[in-house]
């Protein structure tokens, strides 16, 4: 089933989206070269936790951090550690955030010192794609439209679309229906209704699509080594479009 949310759910999935927006800022004054993940997600727990939330992935499933962070070729659930970051990677962050009981979800890529050429362009594009999905989202859309209109621009630019990995509803919990595949055919799916609260999440591959999941069973990788970039934001469909609940503010 496909959860409706009424008006007081919605003003708290409005502030757990906040918060998460808001830990992606606080976090990215510290992403340089040199720092570890593990500093990372402990400057994360504490941001949320002195700001009244919890963090949603830690111990979901047994996953035992806070945040995911996933290194160059490595897709996503990528676990911290006292790996320190280099100068030219690129780093995916993936935050949730529960608030009063309800859910925030957003990934963003960033780059880690020097820029090339490789890494902007599969970053620039993985973005772009998830605003193209967004922009079809209004009530009486289709899941399908969605997903087709990430698909089509991924391949307009050759980057490979991770297929075992897909967006889904959100709310009361992590992970609800619908899911939300970065691949499919316009028209087919479930219909949007204004109400519903989205996690659309693009992982586009510099490479081909093909992905396999390390020894930890947690960080899932590209197999032909290539870069994997990831973008998500969660959403709220309305009659006439989507209002961005983990909206940033790189200047807050």
């Amino acid at each position: 089933m496909i959860n409706i949310r009424t008006k007081r759910e919605i003003e708290v999935l409005k502030k757990a989206g906040e918060l998460t927006g808001k830990t992606h800022n606080h976090l990215k004054k510290f992403i340089k070269v040199g720092v570890t993940t593990n500093e990372l997600d402990k400057i994360a727990y504490k941001f949320i936790k002195d700001n009244e939330g919890e963090p949603s992935f830690l111990n979901y499933g047994g996953f035992p951090k806070s945040i995911c962070t996933s290194i160059n070729e490595e897709v996503v659930h990528g676990i911290p550690s006292n790996r320190k970051l280099k100068d030219g990677d690129i780093l995916s962050i993936d935050i949730g955030v529960n608030y009063k009981g309800y859910h925030g979800d957003s990934a963003w890529t960033y780059i880690v010192g020097s820029k090339n050429s490789d890494s902007e362009y599969l970053l620039k594009h993985t973005e772009e794609a998830l605003f193209k999905g967004l922009s079809r989202i209004r009530e009486g859309a289709k899941v399908g439209d969605i997903s087709y209109e990430i698909e089509k621009y991924a391949n307009s630019k050759n980057l490979g679309v991770v297929r075992e990995l897909i967006g889904h509803g959100i709310g009361s919990k992590l992970h609800e229906e619908p899911d939300i595949p970065n691949y499919g055919e316009e028209g087919t799916g479930a219909t949007l209704k204004a109400g519903m609260i989205l996690a659309v999440e693009p992982m586009l591959n510099l490479g081909d699509r093909n992905v396999f999941i390390l020894d930890d069973e947690w960080t899932i990788v590209t197999r032909d080594n290539k870069l994997s970039a990831h973008f998500e934001h969660t959403v709220l469909v309305t009659k006439n479009g989507y209002e961005i609940l983990t909206k940033r503010w790189w200047n807050g």
